[in-house]
C-alpha cells in the first residue's frame, strides 16, 4: 500500500503546485512547492475523494489538526494512518 499511496498523494500535491511528481520529494513543504491555503483545502478534498477517507482537517483553523501538514511525507504516513483506520 504504501508506495500507492505515496506516488497518489504526491499526485495530488503536485496537480495543485503546477509541478510535475518527479519534483516533489518527501522533504517539501507544501509551502516550499508553492501551495496556498486555497491549493491545501482542494488537496485535502481530492485525497478524501482518492481515498475515500474523512481527513480532520479544518481550514479555518489549519494549525489545530491531528492531520501533519508539515511536509509531503508527513502528510503520506497520515493518509496512511487514516487508509489503514478505514480498512
Amino acid at each position: 500500500m504504501g508506495e500507492n499511496v505515496a506516488n497518489r498523494v504526491i499526485g495530488i500535491i503536485a496537480e495543485q503546485a503546477m509541478l510535475s511528481a518527479a519534483d516533489i520529494s518527501r522533504e517539501d513543504t507544501l509551502d516550499s512547492l508553492g501551495v496556498d491555503s486555497l491549493g491545501l483545502v482542494e488537496a485535502v478534498f481530492a485525497i478524501e475523494e482518492s481515498f475515500d477517507i474523512q481527513v480532520p482537517f479544518n481550514a479555518n483553523e489549519p494549525d489545530n489538526t491531528s492531520f501533519d501538514i508539515s511536509s509531503v511525507g508527513s502528510i503520506i504516513k497520515a493518509v496512511e494512518n487514516l487508509a489503514k483506520e478505514a480498512g
